[in-house]
This record gives C-alpha cells, structure tokens and sequence, in this order.
C-alpha cells in the first residue's frame, strides 16, 4: 500500500539488531528541519491504514511525516522473539531511528494502543525535539478492566491465553484465517467504528492486515498495557497534548480521555460527537483542520 504521493521506503536497524521498515513523504537529503514532523503510531495489531485519512490532509497542507512499523509487525523484523516486544524497546527503536535520521521539531500522534507508546517515548525521552502530541481513544488504566466498559477482557484474555499454551497451532490457525468470517467482520465494525461513516471494506483490510500477525503477539502488547506503569508519571510530562475521544467510543469509555486530560498538565481536549473507538475515520475532517490547528498553535 502507498502511504504517500511521494514516498521513501527504507529499513533501520536497531542496536539489538531488529529491522524497522518505515516510510517518509521526504528525501533524507531533502529534510528540513523548520517544518514540523507528524510521526504517526497505530493501535493494538492495527496498521498504518488507520490514518489513511490524516496521510493527504497533512501532505497538502505541507507537513513532514513519518510512518513505521512497529517491532514484530509486518515488513519490520521480531517475529522470532515477540517477549521483545515491550513498549520500553518500541520507545527505543522510534529514538534511534530519530537520532539515527537526525529528525527534530516532531509531533507524535497516537491512536488507542499507540498513546501508551507516545506517553512511554515521551517519559524516557524528555527532548525539547518533542514538540508536542496527539493523543487517540487511548487508555492508561488496563484495558482488561475497562474495554467495552465492562470486565468481559478480563475473561477472554486469560481463556486465549491458555487455549494459546496447550494448543498453539490450532490457535494460530484460527487467527490466521478468522479476517474470511464476516461475523469477525461485523463483530469489529460494530463494535469499533460509527458505520454511518466507515465502510466495512474498511474492516475487511484490517482483519485481513490483523491476521498477518502472530496471535502471541496480540497477547504479548495486551500484557505490556495491562503492566504499562505511566499513571504517576503524566504529571510530569510537560509537552503540550491534544487529547482527543469519541464521543460514542464502545472500546475505551470516554470518561478514559477526561482522565487522561486531568493527569496531563499541558493538555486540551477535544471530543468528537458520534465518534467511535476510532474517530479519525469517523469523522477525519473535523480530527484533521484540529490537529492542525493544534499544531499551529503550538509553533507561533
């Protein structure tokens, strides 16, 4: 898939010899530094498609972006040791492939999974670089106490995981071939998105793009966010945070994102009336000319 009308596709590789794929609207030798940077970080086995909304906006209106993906998932390595696969090496991996570019003036936007990377990036690495975030139907309590409003993760989780031990390949099987069940289909439509505005060949690529990854590796990022130790750090973050929910968000309740606002000292938020768990599909319009506005704020 192009992410961008001009693209650069490379690989990095980190210190502990994991290869990152990511994608630039920019030639290196064409970077400048006194435009900001949007680097853009999915959700729990999602995929970049997630902001296929944000990619033209932001292009048009002459912004610098940056897309990668994740160790362990798609054409980046890690497969091999999915333990490694800890929002501490994920928050390594993005700082080595800045320094390693020699990227600066940034903005990190985050949806649902990829708020807790942005919040553990910018707790390790409290750089004047980070000029600011922006934060998408995120959650920094366990999602096993608080998805779908309700403790039914609580159970399901813990039933994956040991059906996963004693019966790995029959696991993986199902995994791998669950995006043909248009039940699985409607179950993330419904459950994730408002219908009214996103079609469902939409969820048809993402189950498709889900079952391209390791089902332990699912149980693995599901640890890291039910261990994810952020709460009592937030007041000390002080780089400006757009925090933004949708209104009728079915996965993380919105009450989540008020909290998130609350704990963040230098934060705004904005809520998105009829959003779902991911508004900026929903509703990219509005999301987008925010962010902007946001951003633009942010620099005078």
């Amino acid at each position: 898939m192009t992410i961008f009308t001009k693209h650069h596709p490379q690989y990095f590789m980190t210190s502990d010899q994991v290869r990152i794929f990511y994608d630039t609207n920019f030639a290196q030798d064409q970077y400048d530094p006194n435009i900001p940077l949007l680097i853009f970080n999915y959700g729990l086995v999602c995929n970049p498609n997630h902001f296929k909304e944000q990619y033209p906006f932001f292009e048009q209106m002459g912004y610098q972006m940056l897309v990668y993906n994740y160790r362990g998932h798609f054409n980046s390595s890690g497969n091999e040791s999915i333990e490694s696969c800890t929002f501490l090496n994920m928050a390594n991996d993005l700082n080595e492939l800045l320094i390693d570019l020699n990227l600066k003036n940034y903005y990190c936007i985050g949806h649902s999974m990829g708020v807790n990377l942005c919040l553990e990036f910018s707790k390790l690495y409290d750089t004047e670089q980070l000029k600011g975030m922006i934060l998408i139907s995120g959650t920094i309590l366990p999602p096993q106490e608080v998805m779908f409003n309700s403790g039914i993760m609580d159970i399901v989780t813990p039933l994956v995981e040991s059906l996963s031990t004693s019966y790995p390949d029959l696991v993986e099987n199902v995994w791998k071939n669950s995006f043909l069940n248009p039940i699985n289909h409607q179950i993330l439509y419904q459950g994730g998105f408002n219908t009214k505005k996103v079609s469902l060949d939409f969820v048809k690529f993402y189950a498709k793009k889900i079952s391209e990854l390791p089902h332990k590796l699912f149980l693995q990022l599901m640890k890291e966010m039910q261990d994810h130790q952020i709460f009592n750090d937030l007041s000390r973050i002080t780089t400006k945070v757009l925090v933004i929910g949708g209104e009728q968000d079915k996965v993380i309740p919105l009450h989540l994102q008020y909290v998130l606002h609350q704990k963040l000292p230098s934060s705004e938020l904005y809520i998105i009336k009829d959003g779902s768990h991911v508004p900026q599909s929903d509703f990219p319009e509005m999301l987008n000319e925010r962010i902007d506005f946001f951003i633009r704020q942010s620099e005078d």
